[in-house]
């Protein structure tokens, strides 16, 4: 293939399969303020925080890892600014010790920190200041979860690029993509480029799965399933070790994630379902990396046209992405995937996000099944037709249309979400 778009390919699985430990909105809020308090050298005595209300959304419900179950904003803040390492990026709490989950309590109850709403049009949008006496820091990530765009210390700017309707997104550019060249991609790319990327992924994400399946997470979708339907069903699975990711992963487990399109609910249900399907079809190591390529790129591509946060789910895209790699494995190809995906997206479009939290899980076995469905309703012969709904005729031009309604038609949405979570 091209081979520009060969090495496009591998750098945007590169930017886009990342560890990262928790929920990857307040990890931000941890990660800028860990920054914050590099620049300023000292703890402060105040701390304020303006976010976005997508942000907002985002991490409101959810346990911050590593701070004996604290959730929101402050105490995100409070982890980055206590015990966080800069330079472990989307793992900056990973390290912590037992003893100094007191010391964030501590910071919590003793320094003011206020948190407003920042409506400036960005999406994705996080600031932190911080004081110490006549002292003062101040970091702005805006666009992506460690995209810092602004340091100052005091009144003096010592960083800054400009901010675009997009937030300055940097990554490697996605307009190229289409889901026939992520095949022609998936059959030729040489193993070695993607192997210790995938394998880090699988190891990760089913570390995590499998320790969801063991504690007791949030509302156990994965164990709720598996009680119900039984463990024989190759479909069960797939969806019910994805869900217990997200029971373990939302709900404090302090296991790390490889994340895709800034998600690790989305890394987990790109992947899983895939692993599972592998092992149960006993598919060659080769074949399960070339479809974890597909499910991974799949998902990708589809949240390019929808932005980072939105109102529309992302374990929708990932649940298609997750059916495209599951049709791979089958031997499916072009017209068996792109009908596939048509397909799932037909059937769940339209699932909201209203933040992050325990029910992510059952959202994404719901993302999954409609993935698994998607294909065999086409291995059946059934399938959607352009003109049903949104559905368009091919699936580059149904991606668009879906791309339109998550970003463009759910704007107002999103912010009718933020008010009903903030009443």
């Amino acid at each position: 293939m091209n081979q520009k778009h060969y090495e496009d390919y591998l750098k945007i699985l590169k930017e886009e399969l990342v560890p990262a430990m928790g929920c990857t909105e307040p990890i931000a809020i941890a990660y800028a303020a860990a920054v914050a308090r590099k620049e300023l050298g000292s703890l402060p005595d105040r701390v304020e925080i303006q976010v976005s209300g997508n942000i907002i959304k985002n991490v409101k419900s959810v346990i911050v890892p590593n701070t004996g179950g604290l959730r929101g904003i402050e105490a995100a803040a409070a982890a980055g600014i206590v015990v966080g390492d800069p330079e472990l990026e989307l793992r900056v709490i990973a390290e912590v010790e037992e003893k100094e989950k007191q010391k964030i309590y501590d910071f919590i109850n003793s320094v003011p920190i206020s948190v407003e709403f920042a409506d400036n049009g960005n999406i994705f949008d996080i600031m932190v200041t911080l004081y110490a006496k006549e002292e003062s820091s101040y970091i702005r990530i805006c666009g992506f979860h460690t995209n810092i765009v602004e340091i100052r210390k005091n009144d003096k700017v010592l960083f800054f690029k400009e901010v675009d309707d997009e937030g300055s997104q940097e990554n490697t550019d996605r307009s190229f993509i289409t889901v026939e060249e992520i095949i022609e991609f998936a059959d030729t790319v040489k193993i070695e480029d993607v192997k210790e990327l995938l394998d880090f992924q699988i190891k990760c994400n089913m570390e995590i799965a499998e320790e969801g399946l063991r504690g007791d997470y949030g509302a156990n979708i994965g164990k709720t399933l598996l009680t119900m339907y039984g463990e024989d069903d190759i479909k069960v699975r797939a969806k019910a070790k994805a869900a217990a990711g997200s029971d373990a992963r939302m709900n404090g487990c302090e296991m790390p994630v490889v994340i895709n399109s800034g998600s690790g609910n989305q890394g987990i249900t790109a992947s899983v379902p895939v692993i599972e399907y592998a092992a149960e079809l006993g598919v060659s190591e080769e074949m399960k990396y070339r479809a974890l390529v597909v499910s991974n790129l799949v998902t990708i591509h589809l949240k390019s046209g929808i932005g980072r946060l939105s109102a529309y789910c992302g374990a929708v895209s990932a649940g298609c992405g997750s059916g495209a790699g599951i049709c791979y494995l089958y031997g499916g190809r072009f017209r068996d995937i792109a009908h596939t995906i048509v397909n799932s997206l037909a059937i769940n479009s339209g699932i909201i996000c209203d933040g992050a939290k325990a029910s992510c899980a059952a959202k994404i076995a719901s993302a999954v099944d409609a993935g698994i469905l998607g294909y065999h309703m086409f291995k059946e012969g059934q399938q959607f037709y352009g003109g049903d709904g949104i559905v368009k005729k091919g699936v580059e031009n149904t991606i668009v249309s879906v791309g339109k309604l998550a970003k463009d038609g759910m704007a107002e949405t999103d912010k009718e979400i933020l008010r009903i979570m903030l009443s």
